[in-house]
This record gives C-alpha cells, structure tokens and sequence, in this order.
C-alpha cells in the first residue's frame, strides 16, 4: 500500500500543470459553489484539494479544428471508433431541453442499481417534476431512432474551461456514451470559448472508466485554480 501511494505521488509530481480559472460574472452564486467544491480539501488525503492532482483534461488549443481532434481518436477502439458506430445504428446527437424528457432522464437514472461499483446516488434515484436551466450551462443528449433519450450531459462553462457535471447513459455496446463526449467535445473546438474540458479526475476512478477517458483524448494534469 505505501508502495502504491508513493508511485501515485511520484506521478502526480510530474504531471503537467493546467492554469483553471472561474470567472465569477458568469453566475456569481454557481460559480463560487463550484469553485469552492473544486478546491476543498480531498476527502482522503487532506493536504491536497480535491480536484488538483490528475484532473482529467483535454487541452483544446492543441487541435485547429474538430477534424485534427477526430483524427487523433479515430484508431480502432478510440472514442472517435465507437462514436462512428454509435452513428451507423442510427444515434443522434441532440442538444436537449432536459424539461422535455423528465420519464427518460428518470428511467436512465434508475436503469442501473450499481455504477462503476459503487450503488447509485439517491439523488438520481428521486424523481425530478423539472429540471433548472442554467445559462452557463450546456445540456446535450444522445436520441435513438424512435427519438428516445439513451444518454445525456450536462456541461458548464466555467471560465476558461468547461467540466461535465453529470452524464449518464444506458448500458449498451453501442457507442453511445462515445458519441455524447466527441460531439459536445467538437462543439467546443469549433466555438473556442474555452481552453480546457474537464472530466472529473483520473485518481481515484475504476480502471474502465480510466480507459474510457484516454481514448477520448483525455489526460491527467495538475489543476491550479483561481477565481476571477
């Protein structure tokens, strides 16, 4: 165990550093809760903060366009691979009103008893009446052939940089949740509104979801936060 830690430590010194900044104009109270959620201390380890060490980021800068991103995920197995298989079985990607699919995010959310070995959180176990937009915020969904909800994201534009804040799928092989991230990812790249995308952290996540991350393009860092 001390063994694994110290080769954690001895990674996460070396990671490359990402400069994160929140700008408080953007929605002053959602913004500072965020900011403080981010920066708390890690529930483990207490002398770091939260979300600092093996941030899971892409660095948009690094791609042109949407074309120089796909072609970095395109290999057999890569997010861009599923993603184009999501596509051919007649999956849409959607930018969604969450208020107009009340049922299907509730009959996602309760699909599963377990995820990533761990029981769902009771809050996605309760029933929403309606859901609250926020401004700053991106709400995407993925549509079957019917036009039925599979799987949906809810992405926020912090400042230069945007984090999922919830995602969520049925459990399938079709490449869904693929198709969700290399969308709502290009649509960042065309609109060049923010340097970074963030998918929580690598610590601490099971090995799939770790995996699921890197063929998507996404790596860990060292975040340093500051509030504007």
């Amino acid at each position: 165990m001390f063994l694994q830690h110290y080769n954690t430590f001895i990674q996460a010194i070396n990671l490359p550093v990402a400069k994160l900044c929140f700008y408080e104009h953007i929605d002053p109270d959602d913004i500072c809760n965020t900011y403080r959620a981010f920066t708390r201390p890690h529930p483990r380890f207490r002398f770091i903060r939260a979300k600092t060490i093996g941030a899971a980021l892409i660095d948009l800068a690094r791609f042109a366009d949407r074309n120089t991103y796909l072609e970095q995920i395109k290999a057999k197995n890569h997010g861009g691979y599923h993603a184009k298989r999501a596509r051919k079985r007649g999956y849409l990607f959607s930018e969604i009103d969450r208020n107009q699919h009340v049922d299907e995010i509730h009959a996602i959310n309760t699909s599963l008893e377990n995820r990533q070995g761990r029981p769902m959180d009771p809050r996605y176990l309760k029933k929403r009446d309606a859901f609250e937009r926020l401004p700053h915020f991106r709400y995407y969904g993925i549509l079957d052939g019917k036009g039925q909800l599979v799987a949906y994201a809810n992405l926020g534009l912090y400042g230069n940089f945007a984090a999922y804040s919830q995602m969520l799928g049925y459990r399938n092989n079709d490449g869904i949740m693929h198709l969700l991230l290399v969308e709502s990812i290009c649509r960042l790249i065309d609109e060049k509104q923010v340097r970074y995308v963030m998918y929580d952290t690598f610590f601490g996540a099971q090995p799939g979801l770790r995996t699921f991350k890197s063929i998507l393009g996404f790596q860990p860092y060292r975040a340093r936060y500051s509030l504007q």
